[in-house]
């Protein structure tokens, strides 16, 4: 359950990074910090960090090793003494007072305990370090969500779908604050904002849902057929919306001190 299609991933996540970037863009750097990427995947995202620290170094953290192998390749030519990438759980982060900062873009609705991963976070800053992050909350995507959770309960796929629970964990605002002060941080603010993103076409919009979004879900069904037929549906309901295949992402900005 923690691999990723790592190749899909890097050709489709285009909004991603460029929420991403909005995150980098709210940083004010020094230049020679040493920052956790807490999420890296293929390391789109770790390449502009290291841009924005010419005298720095970045470590980046994923669970997947498709991940992991796809932003060694990305990030290729960088030097040693500048980047490394480490397989670790953000529940479970190999680290104690190792970073002046760390920055994660959509990765941390990926994980269902906030109160453990705000902690771990915590841990892993130094005196005064900063988070500056961003994932999905509030009422993320629910459209596709509640039409995924109508086709799961219909008579072709109720028998895979037993037991099963969404994924994610999509904090508000106010929960999320609290989350944060419960684990250490002070001068915290949170934010929800709107980022609607509208794929190309059928083919697109499927290959985006089936390899960003819905993997957990696809997982539970055994044949390629019956993922077929999943995702079949899904795109047919999208095609007939007012704006066909899109979807309503929202995004949760975090932003704190390590007290």
């Amino acid at each position: 359950m923690r691999e990723w299609n790592s190749a899909a991933y890097h050709r489709l996540s285009q909004p991603q990074v460029s929420w991403g970037k909005k995150v980098l863009s709210r940083l004010r750097l020094r230049g020679d910090e040493t920052v956790l990427d807490a999420g890296c995947g293929t390391g789109r995202l770790t390449a502009e960090l290291l841009e924005a620290l010419p005298r720095g170094r970045v470590v980046g953290v994923d669970l997947s090793q498709n991940m992991l192998r796809s932003a060694g390749e990305h990030l290729r030519g960088q030097p040693d003494a500048r980047v490394s990438l480490v397989a670790a759980d953000l529940l479970h982060l190999p680290f104690e007072c190792a970073f002046d900062g760390i920055v994660s873009t959509a990765a941390f609705h990926w994980v269902q305990n906030h109160d453990a991963l705000f902690v771990g976070l915590r841990r892993a800053l130094r005196a005064a370090g900063w988070l500056e992050a961003q994932c999905g909350g509030g009422p993320n995507i629910l459209e596709l969500r509640q039409r995924a959770d109508a086709l799961a309960a219909t008579a072709r796929f109720a028998p895979f779908f037993a037991g099963f629970r969404e994924p994610w964990l999509f904090q508000d605002a106010e929960s999320a604050a609290a989350t944060l002060r419960r684990a250490g941080f002070a001068h915290v603010r949170t934010s929800l904002e709107q980022a609607p993103t509208v794929l190309d076409d059928a083919e697109q919009y499927k290959d985006f849902v089936r390899n960003i979004v819905l993997r957990r879900h696809l997982e539970q069904l055994p044949t390629q057929e019956l993922r077929e037929a999943f995702m079949d549906n899904l795109t047919e309901q999208a095609s007939t919306d007012s704006s066909p295949f899109s979807l309503d992402y929202w995004r949760l900005n975090l932003s704190a001190i390590a007290a």
